[in-house]
């Protein structure tokens, strides 16, 4: 069974009391342990399907499920990081990581907590910054500090909203790389990454989804065992081939888009 499905799913939102639809007709299922990237232009419904999948909008017709259970709102099973970070401006990066691991795991002690927060903005590479509050820090800094909270949730689903959109080259391939290093050490996490990158998505994903507006119109498999480096992309003439074929949808989509 897979970890998570849409089925026959269609959402529509209103705005001035105008109704508009956002997605239609996806049908999509993710395993247990797949790193899937959604892909596309901007308004293509790629951050509708992730808000599906928080618990943050529900489907106007069809089902989201997760092992056949409907998402009934947000949950602890799911963790998510935004591009805008979202930390607690009056919490220090440790207590950002420490509030998130007292409220999803209630039996763990202060002393606990602030052991296991170390370690995690440690894996992250933050922990000189702990006692930093969010507006003392680098962009890069905080989106470790937000890798780093959803990571302390230790959730078996992780949703990433074009976390690293906003930053400098240099610091979102560190952090990509980050994502791979604690990716390939944890157990079988699901995620579901959200990019207009498509270097980004060849580099992380199992699995490309392509959208145009409202709907999926390719799915890509990528070689598995595979380098998960930008050189790999380039050094590798599958994958090069599969970034040409992206390319020509992303080119075929916004020519779709002006004729309309």
């Amino acid at each position: 069974m897979p970890s998570i499905e849409f089925k026959d799913v269609e959402y529509s939102y209103v705005d001035n009391n105008e109704s508009f639809l956002a997605l239609e007709n996806i049908n999509l299922e993710i395993a247990q342990g797949e790193f899937v990237c959604l892909v596309g232009h901007s308004g293509c419904g790629k951050s509708t399907m992730l808000n599906l999948l928080a618990g943050l909008a529900k489907p106007t017709k069809g089902q989201v499920s997760i092992d056949g259970k409907p998402i009934a709102g947000p949950a602890p099973d799911r963790s998510i990081v935004f591009q805008s970070y979202s930390l607690f401006p009056w919490q220090t990066a440790l207590q950002n990581v420490v509030f998130a691991l007292r409220k999803t795991h209630k039996e763990i002690s202060k002393e606990d907590a602030k052991a296991k927060a170390l370690e995690l903005l440690k894996q992250v590479g933050v922990n000189d910054a702990a006692n930093r509050f969010p507006f003392q820090l680098s962009g890069g800094m905080r989106q470790r500090v937000a890798i780093a909270r959803a990571l302390a949730i230790d959730a078996p689903i992780m949703l990433l909203d074009e976390p690293f959109g906003a930053l400098d080259p240099m610091i979102r391939r560190k952090l990509q790389a980050l994502l791979m290093d604690l990716w390939a050490n944890s157990c079988c996490k699901t995620a579901v990454f959200v990019t207009h990158d498509i270097d980004e998505a060849l580099i992380l994903a199992d699995r490309i989804v392509f959208m145009e507006p409202r709907h999926i119109i390719r799915v890509f498999e990528l070689p598995k065992n595979r380098a998960h480096t930008i050189e790999a992309i380039y050094d590798d003439p599958q994958m090069r081939a599969l970034k040409d074929e992206v390319l020509a949808l992303f080119e075929a989509t916004a020519q779709g888009e002006e004729d309309e």
